[in-house]
């Protein structure tokens, strides 16, 4: 367990970067610090491992106090991925960087060669390769893995996904995630909202040397007071559920708790269905509608269609004062017709 008792810390001994910050990390928990650059997430994780101390209050790991831990005893119970791997790697080849903690803590022998026969073959990496002529993701994952392999209690990621692309990320954070379900504490500092909605499950936000939230992931990132004071913007899918929730006001309310594009689709799913559904209700019962009389067939009654094609002769009976007009005789030829 690591404990912040109102720490507070500075670089030259007069400006403070760390103002009366308090928390505790549990074992087993993956925590990610966000904020601005300058909040004092890269301090808080320098006074984690013991690279620095505090000038007030106290760090705490495991109960004890880091002023009074050494410097391999931290280095025994917490693991440090530099944002840069480049500033890490310090070996000609891969078997010899993972082999450089063991030699660092005295610790080399059979055991040490087996684990790191274990990691090389888990990563699939070569072993006699040059560990600045592999590309950045791979340089990345070989820094984590000489983390790894000394299998510290507590890890702490200082940006682990910096400059990586998306395979790149999906590969390392896939591996810290392992860690942390088989009981590895996970502190990570990060600047992409991405990676910290995918996988961490509290959220510590800071801002200018002091903590303004602490809580689960998406409790945080969902407080438009926290997002504003840290500058810091949600995830994309909770973004987006918060802007219908605020102009929708009859957003459903799974869609506007979304926070995942699964729980989204599912939340969208529903609506749509329940929506479909309303509006066949509100459709008539064909089988309710009263019977409605056949039209007659064309003909028979003198209103089907071929009497609209044949209009209605005139009335041959003579109108009032008007002489009824001559009898037109059946054979023009016959007597009296001229």
């Amino acid at each position: 367990m690591i404990e912040f008792k109102n720490v507070s810390a500075s670089y030259d001994g007069e400006l403070a970067v760390l103002r009366d910050v308090s928390f505790t990390v549990n074992d087993g928990d993956f925590v990610a610090f966000v904020g601005t650059n300058g909040a004092g997430k890269s301090t808080t994780m320098r006074l984690v491992n013991g690279l620095l101390k505090p000038t007030a209050g106290e760090v705490l790991i495991d109960g004890v106090p880091t002023g009074a831990l050494k410097t391999s005893e931290l280095a025994r119970r917490i693991g440090f991925l530099f944002q840069n791997p480049d500033r890490q790697i310090c070996c000609a080849t891969v078997r010899e960087e993972l082999l450089f903690g063991f030699r660092a803590l005295g610790e080399e022998g059979p055991e040490a060669e087996a684990r790191v026969d274990a990691v090389i073959e888990r990563f699939g990496f070569s072993p006699d390769a040059e560990p600045f002529l592999l590309n950045r993701g791979t340089r990345q994952l070989l820094a984590l893995a000489s983390i790894i392999v000394l299998a510290p209690p507590v890890i702490v990621l200082d940006e682990p996904t910096t400059g990586l692309d998306f395979r790149e990320c999906e590969k390392v954070m896939a591996v810290v995630r392992e860690l942390n379900e088989q009981g590895t504490t996970v502190i990570m500092v990060c600047h992409d909202m991405e990676v910290v909605g995918d996988f961490a499950d509290r959220v510590i936000a800071m801002t200018a040397g002091r903590v303004v939230a602490d809580g689960p992931t998406f409790e945080v990132l969902r407080d438009p007071a926290v997002l504003a004071e840290t500058h810091i913007l949600p995830p994309q899918i909770t973004a987006i559920a918060l802007a219908l929730e605020r102009e929708l006001p009859a957003c459903p309310a799974p869609v506007a708790a979304a926070n995942t594009v699964d729980a989204m689709a599912d939340a969208l799913a529903v609506a749509t269905t329940a929506d479909a559904g309303a509006v066949a209700a509100e459709r008539p019962d064909p089988a309710a509608t009263p019977d409605r009389p056949e039209p007659a067939a064309p003909g028979r009654d003198g209103t089907g269609v071929l009497d609209e094609l044949e209009p209605d002769r005139p009335d041959q009976t003579a109108a009032p004062g008007r002489p009824a007009p001559a009898a037109v005789p059946d054979n023009p030829n016959a007597e009296g017709a001229r």
